[in-house]
């Protein structure tokens, strides 16, 4: 087997890797890139791998950075199937079809304002791209061995990331190889999700390093948030959230209402403005099994927030004074309807804006969280007067000392291991990581490597 690192590689976006033998291709996830400008562009770059010579894709989770591309490669003939878990599945029909939509309404509305370096902005994809990507999908239980390709077993184990998230264990059945992709690790004490199952075999190790250079603040997440809305509304300020649709959004409510019946924060209303995190937010509590809540604390979530769905009740919304929490995506503030809000909440000092996780380079809500004066959006430039806070220690992705202790439970002795999916810094950080603690053979690969395994 041969492994080419197509994405995810200097970078924590776009993942994609491509495993290929003699007689067949099969690609690990299909991210979109997402932040910095340079980074989106690749988004529109000729594949480097003719998308009809792919047999098959095997998806880590749902998370747009590791999924969103599908479309596009569908719509550049990709005929195969698509393999995930059951989770996985389920919150794809709903981030696919909403990342189209969103493509095309950025397009329109950078024609609209003219501030497209394009004449006639087109999207990437569409939601009917989405929905024909859809049609491929082929959902597989954890645990469960199947065969994308002949000759290739695949299963799936908990990562403990986010609903539906796993690490993709990969079977070279000729040459009894296996090969193991982490996906995005989730945290040993998450508030919401069961931490990532150990790992007991693996050749080769792909291994994420998000957080590969830093730890998590050692703040308690409940009183960090009571501080931030009790002085807030005091003030008569609004609580912004921009948070991940999937994962985060479902953390926060549940935080935000448990605090609430504490008596700890005054009951205001709390909002939830985003379909897809709406949808996400219902999928989660039909799979009570796979994290922490029980239904009568799921039912705390949904009994408690108003969902706003139309863009009519948006922007009605928008135009609130009273104290309120609104939570809304997107969580790095890239896009989507909290775009609206910040317009209007950031020139405001009484008002709060709470990030919760990794903010990636390039992207606002890392220009704010790092001090920003002022930010653009929709082509225009905002100026900062409301609070900033990031409550980094919510973040779903392990740091480097919880991925450590992950990858002590197992039984593991890679030949080597790959790491990916971080900034530069911090891929090398944990390549050094695993080095000194495990004695591995580590590297950091460049983009578009390939190396025969």
């Amino acid at each position: 087997m041969d492994l080419r690192f197509l994405g995810g590689a200097g970078t924590v976006t776009g993942s994609r890797y491509l495993l290929s033998d003699s007689r067949h291709r099969l690609l690990v996830d299909c991210g979109l890139y997402q932040g910095v400008k340079t980074l989106r562009r690749r988004n529109w770059s000729p594949s480097p791998v003719s998308p009809e010579s792919i047999n098959a894709v095997v998806l880590t989770h749902a998370h747009i950075d590791h999924s969103g591309y599908l479309p596009a490669l569908v719509k550049q003939g990709f005929k195969g199937r698509i393999y995930c878990t059951r989770g996985t599945h389920e919150l794809c029909k709903v981030l696919l079809p909403d990342a189209g939509y969103l493509q095309e309404e950025d397009a329109k509305y950078a024609w609209r304002k003219g501030f497209s370096r394009h004449a006639h902005p087109e999207p990437l994809f569409t939601e009917k791209d989405a929905w024909e990507a859809l049609k491929h999908f082929e959902p597989a239980h954890f645990h469960e061995d199947i065969e994308p390709v002949r000759g290739v077993s695949v299963k799936f184990t908990p990562a403990g990331h986010i609903l539906g998230s796993a690490c993709v264990h990969v079977r070279h059945q000729e040459s009894d190889r296996t090969v193991v992709f982490s996906g995005d690790v989730g945290r040993q004490r998450d508030l919401i999700m069961r931490p990532p199952e150990p790992i007991d075999r693996a050749d080769i190790l792909v291994c994420e390093s998000t957080y590969g250079d830093r730890l998590h603040q050692q703040v308690d997440p409940e009183r960090a948030l009571e501080e931030i809305v009790t002085r807030t509304s005091s003030r008569g300020g609004i609580v912004l959230i921009p948070a991940f649709a999937v994962g985060r959004a479902q953390m926060l409510l549940y935080l935000i209402h448990k605090l609430m019946s504490k008596g700890r924060i005054p009951r205001l209303p709390v909002y939830l403005n985003s379909p897809m995190a709406i949808k996400a937010t219902e999928i989660f509590c039909r799979h009570d099994k796979e994290h922490r809540l029980s239904r009568s604390e799921c039912s705390l979530i949904d009994e408690n927030t108003e969902f706003v769905r139309t863009v009519e009740d948006s922007i009605e919304l928008n135009s609130k004074r009273f104290p309120c929490i609104i939570v809304s995506a997107s969580g790095m503030a890239s896009g989507g309807r909290v775009l609206h809000h910040l317009k209007t909440l950031l020139p405001n000092a009484r008002n709060s804006i709470v990030f919760a996780g990794f903010q990636a380079p390039g992207t606002r809500g890392d220009a704010l969280v790092n001090g920003a004066e002022s930010v653009k959006i929709h082509g225009e430039y905002w100026p900062v007067k409301a609070e900033i806070h990031n409550l980094d220690m919510l973040s779903a992705h392990g740091d480097y000392e919880e991925i450590l202790a992950w990858l002590s439970q197992g039984q593991l002795a890679p030949e080597r291991v790959y790491v990916t999916h971080g900034e530069p810094l911090a891929s090398d950080m944990m390549r050094r990581h695993l080095q000194e603690q495990f004695g591995w053979d580590a590297e950091v690969p460049e983009l578009f490597a390939q190396v025969t395994l």
